[in-house]
């Protein structure tokens, strides 16, 4: 349910839409990026690439993982 729920959202959204959204996210929480990838446990140049944009479509662990560390819903990510 959840991947079918996120692959509809990322239809309708761009990367440039998700790494915006993330850095709102992770400038709120007064989060540098290395805080981030630590707090979501997953790789620096991970999050580096989904936040410039060079990865336009994050897997839907990667996305669970860094919504969960910005204590918000991937959807809030994606809208």
């Amino acid at each position: 349910y959840l991947l079918q729920y996120y692959q509809s959202f990322t239809i309708m959204t761009s990367g440039k839409t998700i790494s915006e959204n993330i850095k709102k996210a992770r400038a709120k929480l007064g989060l540098t990026q290395d805080d981030l990838a630590r707090k979501a446990d997953i790789k620096y140049t991970t999050l580096t690439k989904v936040e410039s944009g060079v990865v336009n479509k994050p897997s839907v662990q990667t996305m669970a993982k860094i919504a969960k560390a910005l204590n918000v819903s991937i959807e809030d990510l994606t809208k």
